[in-house]
């Protein structure tokens, strides 16, 4: 499924940016300030998944040391041109070998809805691992799609999703929930996304 995902981004990469540019009641900016606020200067926050780098990596990369991580090399490309002064590599977030405790925070935005859903336990319990104790986890999680490859912007492309109970119960397990949000954004027909925020103890 990966190399879907991988070969997908790579065709509509600044495709992507222009069409997510233009859905109005997305939240995810409001969301990154409750994120950012909460981190101190200079913190060093993951972002996996960044696409192109816009609008999250440059608004993080403004107070934080970043490093952001994604699947499609060409997204890479165009968020290093973006964000100059932050890091990132080519990567699937699910192989990771990162230190334990390494970061303040952690984001994902759109993005562990396109890994199947029988690794997201793992990788949930590995970006637990990665936080410092007080860190925060922000991630915006599908609402229970089957693992499905479907024709998205032209391309095929991979979705699966727990539920948000599900959603509830894994990060539960390793982390303390502090925003627990079920929000519908049009693109332009309706999509509902399950926003988390969650620190470690």
């Amino acid at each position: 499924m990966k190399h879907i995902v991988e070969a997908g981004y790579d065709v509509i990469a600044e495709r992507y940016v222009d069409w997510s540019a233009q859905i109005t009641d997305d939240p995810r900016l409001r969301y990154l300030a409750e994120f950012d606020e909460r981190l101190p200067d200079g913190a060093k926050v993951l972002e996996l998944g960044c696409g192109a780098g816009v609008p999250c990596g440059r608004k993080l990369a403004e107070r934080h040391d970043l490093l952001g991580v994604d699947l499609s090399r060409r997204q890479v490309e165009l968020a290093r041109a973006n964000v100059p002064g932050a890091r990132f590599e080519k990567a699937d977030m699910t192989a990771l070998d990162l230190p334990e405790g390494e970061f303040d925070g952690i984001a994902a935005f759109y993005s562990i809805l396109h890994v199947p859903r029988a690794e997201q336990p793992a990788l949930l319990a590995k970006i637990a691992g990665w936080l410092k104790p007080g860190g925060l986890f922000l991630a915006s999680l599908g609402t229970g799609t089957p693992d499905v490859t479907e024709t998205w912007l032209g391309v095929d492309m991979f979705f699966g999703s727990n539920t948000p109970e599900q959603n509830r119960a894994l990060i539960a397990e390793h982390l303390e929930l502090v925003v627990d949000d079920l929000v519908t954004m049009h693109e332009p027909g309706p999509v509902a996304f399950h926003w988390v925020l969650a620190r470690k103890g």
